[in-house]
Formats: C-alpha cells, structure tokens, sequence
C-alpha cells in the first residue's frame, strides 16, 4: 500500500461494514465493501431499494461514516475524521448533484452557485470568476439572475451541477440525477455530465435505477444485500 493508502486509486473502499440499531436487532446494510476508483472515472452504481447504495455513496461523500473499515479519498482517510472534519472537508472536496435539485428557492442562480465559496474565504472578485465559469461550463450564462422557480427542471439541474462543480472538488457524487426529468432534459444532463468529466477531469460516483442513465458510465456495479457486482455496460455511450 502507498504511503496515501490510495493505490492510485482516487477512491478506496477497504473492508466497510455498515450496520444500524433497530431496537436489539443489527441490521446490516454494507457487508465487507472493498471498492477502487480510478481518477477520472464515471462510475455508475445501481441496485434495487435498499440495497445500500446510497448508503455507499454517503461514505464516499463523508456524510456518514463505516462501522468498520477504511474509506480514503484523494489520499486523505475520512473515516477516521471527525464530523467537524469531515464537514470542513466535503466543502472543498465534494460536489453534490441531487435528484431534486435542493436550490433554495430566494436565491438567484448566481447565488445559488455562489454559497459553497461562501466557506472558503474567498474574494468577492474571486467568487464571481468562479461562479460565472461555472455557469458558463453548464450553458447558464444567461440565467444567472432567474431564481429556481423561473428555470425549468433541466435548467435547475444545471444550475445544482454548476454548484457542484465550482470550488473544483476531487470528487463529485451524483444521486439520481435525472431522475425528477423528462427523457429530453435527463438526455442533456446526462450529455453535460460525460463533457464535465472530460473537460475537468473530474471523477464521478452515479446512482441510479436507470439503465440508460447507467450506461453513459465506464462501469457499472449493482449492489445487492450489502456487496458490489460489476457488470460492463452492454449500450453505453460514450463519454
């Protein structure tokens, strides 16, 4: 193992157990996980309700930590942080993309974007030049005034991932992202994600239950009572 704990890997997974108390009974909901992510990769995960997959993706983000195991990311080891730590840290490392877009509805797109650099101790100068990239990266540039309820859902989602992307995260989580769309927006979202992850490099961790969805990824794993399957996608399209 390298001295980051990583393997090259810009995600690692190393024997994670997830389990909760109901009442006297253990439920188990991750079952001696192991999991590698190479940087730059678009990995789509799937699995019936229940089958733990959020929960994975939680871990990874650092809104939650294993009953056992290790979770490193970006050669940092998160398991082991505090939710102080882990809350400094998702700030600049994870971008978060949700199904249903969590905008707060008084805000501008503008700031909308902007409030993640409002944890940073960022410039105003320095805000704006990141906010607008990242408006201009999602097509938005002309939008940035609109509040969420003037936007329609496939702009709103653009606005979520142009929130995501702009303190320029190691990682970024997306939980069903497309799945509040209609076929024609989730067909763009998915288009602007595939181009995200091509023009920043950026590594991406999908949940989803559709198979469409799942193939633009480079590999699929579907969970099932608490462990990992790998299945190449049969029609993907490619990033």
């Amino acid at each position: 193992m390298s001295s980051t704990g990583t393997d090259g890997a810009i995600v690692r997974v190393s024997g994670v157990h997830k389990f909760f108390r109901r009442g006297s009974e253990r439920v188990d909901v991750l079952n001696g996980l192991t999991l590698e992510v190479p940087e730059g990769e678009f990995l789509g995960l799937m699995g019936p309700s229940g089958s733990g997959k959020t929960t994975l993706l939680n871990l990874i983000a650092g809104l939650d930590t294993p009953s056992e195991g290790d979770i490193w990311v970006g050669g940092r080891l998160i398991s082991n942080m505090s939710e102080a730590q882990l809350a400094r840290w998702r700030t600049r490392h994870i971008g978060f993309i949700f199904q249903f877009y969590h905008l707060l509805p008084v805000l501008s797109a503008y700031e909308n974007v902007e409030l993640p650099l409002l944890l940073l101790g960022l410039s105003a100068s320095q805000r704006r030049k990141q906010v607008l990239t990242a408006l201009e990266l999602v097509g938005l540039s002309d939008r940035l005034r609109h509040r969420p309820g003037q936007l329609s859902g496939g702009q709103q989602q653009r606005v979520g991932i142009a929130r995501a992307i702009v303190t320029d995260p190691t990682l970024i989580v997306a939980d069903e992202p497309t799945g509040d769309l209609d076929a024609r927006s989730a067909e763009e979202i998915l288009n602007l994600l595939c181009e995200i992850r091509q023009t920043l490099q950026k590594t991406i961790l999908l949940v989803t239950h559709d198979p469409r969805a799942a193939a633009r990824a480079h590999r699929i794993l579907h969970l099932d009572k608490g462990l990992l399957v790998e299945q190449t996608p049969s029609s993907r399209v490619a990033p």
